[in-house]
């Protein structure tokens, strides 16, 4: 192992595995990052649901399962199961993590507070990535440790600045793709939709304005929401609209690089976009709602941005959306929405984090220093892999 690598531990979700086909894009975005991790020659150790994808070249730790007993189920506080194997898995995580277990960085994608509210315990710097807006949990968490043991990134300028006025400071560092995974499609007659069928998604608004605008379209993705998949999509399907269903990687990039373009739709403020690196690694262009982080990832020269909520506009973007250059919208891909730019950019904040942490080893108690006081033990710096 070279000398200058990290051992990285990243947290994701105890509930979702890291594996095709992907719950979501937080999932896939992590997929994506340990895979770039390791093949820049680090050793990553990740902490995710049961059924992580076992071929990813990295160490994964065991989800400790929860066993109460009926006295504990029969108290009134008793709370969801849900909730307590999340709150059990993170807590025995973060006091292992505080016990010893050494690493040089730990980097944080759950969206669960107590890795926030447990940082100040590590001896190891954290780096906490913010997917979502604000939650009531983790802005308490933040609030409770005053930001202490913990450094924050976001995915997009607009998410951070939902943040700021619970985190003191955000560093920002894009999502990405392998864009090497996504192979230039030489486009064809359809539209593509991807991502989970939620309302919040806009799926139903895709379909309605790829009939507006007279072509067919084809959706891919889970049924997260079936209520919501039974209520507006099955009316909606015909030969016109079809859903292939949940593809792997490989499968959804065929169908991604076969289309004229690419609608997205979100109706919330879609913290990145991934689904739209996605497209434009493959060459596809998109017509999308300005929402969110979108706007940060297209420009002119590979999609056409609408109102949010426009179907006609929306509609309408597609005749100018499918005459870009599909070379031009793949290099956009390659300069921005690359997944070797985006850890570079995390390892360079990592060594930054790491740096600040051996200063401070050196001299934990610089105030006291400066009032002269005497005798108190200087800790030593940890070795780097």
């Amino acid at each position: 192992m070279s000398a200058d690598c990290l051992d990285i531990a990243l947290i994701a979700s105890n509930r979702y595995p890291i594996a095709q086909p992907f719950a979501g894009g937080l999932e896939a975005h992590i997929w994506h990052l340990t895979r770039q991790l390791v093949e820049s020659g680090h050793r990553v150790t990740l902490f995710a649901g049961a059924g992580s994808d076992v071929s990813l070249p990295s160490r994964n730790l065991e989800v400790r399962p929860l066993s109460l007993s009926h006295w504990a189920r029969s108290d009134v506080s008793m709370p969801s199961d849900r909730f307590m194997s999340d709150h059990h898995a993170y807590q025995s995580l973060m006091l292992e993590l505080a016990a010893g277990r050494h690493f040089d960085v730990v980097h944080n994608h759950s969206l669960h507070y107590l890795p926030v509210a447990m940082a100040s315990m590590l001896a190891t710097p954290m780096l906490t990535t913010l997917h979502t807006p604000p939650t009531p949990w983790i802005e308490s968490a933040v609030d409770a440790c005053v930001g202490e043991g913990a450094r924050f990134a976001a995915v997009s300028r607009h998410t951070a600045s939902m943040w700021t006025g619970s985190v003191e400071s955000i560093d920002i560092v894009p999502n990405g793709v392998g864009v090497d995974d996504w192979a230039v499609g030489r486009g064809g007659d359809y539209l593509v939709w991807s991502g989970r069928f939620t309302p919040e998604k806009g799926p139903h608004l895709a379909i309605d304005a790829a009939r507006l605008a007279g072509f067919p379209i084809r959706l891919a993705g889970p049924v997260s929401d079936p209520d919501y998949y039974a209520r507006e999509i099955a009316p909606r399907l015909g030969t016109d609209v079809v859903h292939v269903g949940h593809l792997e990687q490989d499968e959804l990039a065929t169908l991604v690089g076969g289309a004229a373009a690419a609608l997205v739709t979100p109706l919330w403020d879609e913290p990145y976009g991934l689904v739209v690196a996605e497209a434009l690694a493959c060459g596809t262009p998109v017509a999308a709602f300005a929402r969110g982080g979108i706007p940060e990832i297209v420009s002119d020269t590979c999609g056409v941005l609408v109102p949010p909520g426009d179907v006609a506009a929306l509609a309408d973007a597609v005749g100018r959306a499918v005459s870009l250059s599909r070379t031009a919208v793949r290099e956009h891909a390659e300069r921005h929405c690359s997944a070797r730019r985006m850890v570079d950019a995390y390892v360079d904040l990592y060594r930054t984090m790491i740096d600040s942490s051996v200063t401070n080893l050196r001299d934990p108690w610089p105030h006291l220093r400066a009032t002269g006081t005497e005798g108190v033990p200087r800790a030593q710096s940890a070795d780097v892999c």
